[in-house]
């Protein structure tokens, strides 16, 4: 039996009548020790004898982690040099450790972190319940960033090629005299000053100069790791619109609900980045060919876009989808209706778009009513007194976008938002057939997602939330609206929020998105 003795220096009381011991430990025989065990997850700290085998030091490690396996490898150094290998011949004595010194703790490759469960995978993508960084993460990409990242995620190509650009926004030397001896820039042309530095992509005079209502998604991330911080406390957290699995505090809802597990209510809120900025066609035959079915039936048509995803040089770190191909499932429509069938084929078409180097990365329907067929016209009536999109195609691009979700190495789960677009082929206002692009909100994908709202039978721009039921729990969805109220001959522009356990608004679901046909494309 060993025993253990503490010899400790006298108590000694400061100002603030606190006690500060200074002990060391001893025992009969053989020394304990302090280990530091340093991971990305934290520091713990290990008490071991003189005499304890490594393998009873990866117990240790196990337990003080709470780790679910062995899966990491313990370090004497930094750099990863100098392993420690779990045997039971070999000695903390062995490595040379002492009390307070650091060893260092790496996951093994391809091993999940104590915190992350397994997750499913739809997609190719693997999604977890969990918000917690990998051990295996690396740095960003982006200069500057502290933002957590997951290193065995694959991004697309464009994501990669945005993360290394600088995507500052050139000024020139303003020549421009304020007053009548002053002028902006007092140098050469081969200086620069204040007046003509570049800009960040998210600077706010740029985007308010030119009226930018949505950022590029990559501008947006540089601008969480503009701080000080360097976005060390930033989070790329999805939107879960669900009750958390697994909370032994109370029994499964419907008895009972905690805040723990219970969804944050969420409050509706005008995105200010887009996942895509512009989408162009290869070829115009591809929409005229499209419409085909339109012109000679009258009835609407639906269908998949497939290309690829590039980088927009118009915005700053913007992306553009090119689609080169336009493929229509097997479906049934009517003038005002279209309801897809099965499509057996879908498989066989994903596999030969990906041998070509292409993807699906959107989808294309008609709202087209004939106005004067002798002049080719068509009716205007998707506008902002009416709708621009209705509930149920917001809901529906929602479905689409959460089954293309967007990978990304700065959120937890692997994936954030998605690049998936809406093309709505619709009257435009001088009567003409135009195109409208469009994507909804993160917020709009979790919602659908999780199944919490449906479209409305009277009110084509409404989306009626659900009622909470014992078999599904529905968070509060708030949203904001502008009214004009005439009091006392003063206009005064007011901001209510309530509860819309009715109907949402679906102005705060979706944003635009610029679609056209350009002359330098190679057909």
């Amino acid at each position: 039996m060993v025993f253990r003795i503490c010899y400790s220096n006298p108590v000694v009381k400061d100002s603030s009548h606190r006690m500060s011991i200074d002990s060391q430990f001893t025992t009969f025989g053989y020394e304990m020790s302090m280990l530091r065990i340093q991971s990305p997850e934290g520091t713990r700290r290990v008490e071991v004898e003189n005499n304890t085998c490594t393998k009873e030091l990866f117990e240790k490690v196990l337990g003080v982690f709470e780790l679910t396996g062995y899966t990491f490898a313990l370090y004497c150094k930094r750099d990863k040099s100098q392993e420690i290998i779990s045997s039971k011949e070999k000695t903390v004595a062995t490595y040379g450790l002492k009390h307070g010194d650091m060893v260092y703790l790496w996951s093994l490759a391809g091993s999940s972190t104590p915190s992350e469960p397994s997750g499913n995978v739809k997609n190719g993508v693997t999604t977890t319940a969990s918000s917690s960084s990998s051990f295996g993460s690396s740095s960003s990409s982006i200069a500057g960033s502290k933002i957590p990242t997951r290193s065995n995620v694959e991004e697309d190509q464009v994501d990669v090629i945005l993360q290394k650009m600088k995507g500052t926004v050139k000024r020139k030397r303003d020549p421009k005299k304020q007053l009548v001896l002053t002028i902006t820039c007092l140098h050469g042309d081969n200086s620069s000053c204040i007046h003509c530095l570049p800009l960040e992509p998210y600077d706010p005079s740029y985007l308010k100069e030119l009226n930018v209502k949505h950022m590029s998604f990559h501008a947006y991330l540089r601008k969480l790791s503009s701080g000080l911080d360097g976005g060390k406390y930033a989070n790329l957290e999805n939107i879960s619109c669900r009750i958390k699995p697994g909370c032994t505090n109370h029994p499964p809802w419907p008895k009972s609900v905690c805040s723990k597990c219970q969804p944050k209510a969420i409050t509706l809120n005008s995105q200010p980045y887009r996942h895509v900025d512009n989408v162009v066609f290869e070829n115009p035959n591809l929409v005229e060919r499209f419409l085909h079915y339109w012109r000679a039936t009258g009835r609407q048509r639906m269908g998949f876009l497939y290309g690829r995803f590039d980088v927009h040089l118009d915005v700053p770190l913007g992306i553009k989808g090119i689609v080169a191909a336009i493929y229509e499932p097997p479906q049934e429509s009517t003038r005002d209706s279209i309801r897809l069938l099965p499509d057996s084929r879908q498989s066989v078409v994903d596999r030969l778009a990906s041998k070509l180097g292409l993807a699906c990365i959107g989808w294309i329907f008609t709202d087209l009513v004939t106005e004067d067929a002798t002049k080719g016209t068509v009716r205007h009536f998707r506008n902002a007194e009416t709708h621009f999109l209705s509930a149920q195609e917001c809901i529906t691009a929602g479905h689409l976008q959460s089954l293309h979700p967007n990978p990304c190495r700065l959120s937890a789960e692997g994936y954030f938002g998605s690049k998936f677009v809406t093309i709505c082929v619709t009257g435009d206002s001088e009567n003409q057939v135009h195109m409208e692009g469009y994507q909804v909100s993160n917020q709009c994908q979790a919602l659908v997602r999780d199944e919490c709202i449906v479209p409305t039978k009277d009110a084509p721009e409404l989306a009626y939330v659900r009622q909470s039921t014992a078999e599904k729990y529905i968070p509060d969805v708030y949203y904001k609206v502008s009214e004009r109220f005439l009091c006392v001959c003063l206009a005064i522009r007011l901001r209510v929020k309530w509860e819309s356990s009715m109907s949402t608004a679906t102005v705060y679901v979706y944003f635009s998105i610029q679609v056209f046909f350009p002359s330098n494309i190679p057909r």
